[in-house]
C-alpha cells in the first residue's frame, strides 16, 4: 500500500536516484557481481546518490497509485534477470 516502507533487497551503493515522466522517484542499487536492483513508483527516496546501504535498510516509500505498488527489477547490467532466483 501507499507509504509503505521500501527497503534494500542487499548491501550496495545508490547508483541513481532520479524520477519518471509521472514524478515518481526511481532509486537504482549498484551490488556485488554487477548487479543492479531498480526499484519504482516511490512516493519519496530515503537516500541519495553515493549513498551506502545495507540488506533490509529503508530506501523510500510505495508512492501513490490505483492500486499503489512498487516495481523492483534485478539486472545485470542492462539485462533483466528474474528476482525470483535472487531472493528467498
Amino acid at each position: 500500500p501507499e507509504g509503505t516502507t521500501v527497503k534494500a533487497a542487499d548491501a550496495g551503493t545508490v547508483a541513481a536516484v532520479t524520477e519518471d515522466t509521472s514524478g515518481s522517484a526511481i532509486v537504482v542499487l549498484r551490488h556485488e557481481a554487477n548487479l543492479l536492483t531498480v526499484y519504482t513508483n516511490l512516493g519519496e527516496a530515503g537516500v541519495g546518490k553515493g549513498d551506502t546501504v545495507t540488506r533490509g535498510q529503508a530506501i523510500g516509500k510505495v508512492g501513490a497509485g490505483s492500486p499503489s505498488f512498487l516495481h523492483f527489477e534485478v539486472r545485470r547490467g542492462l539485462d533483466p534477470l528474474d528476482p525470483e532466483d535472487f531472493l528467498p
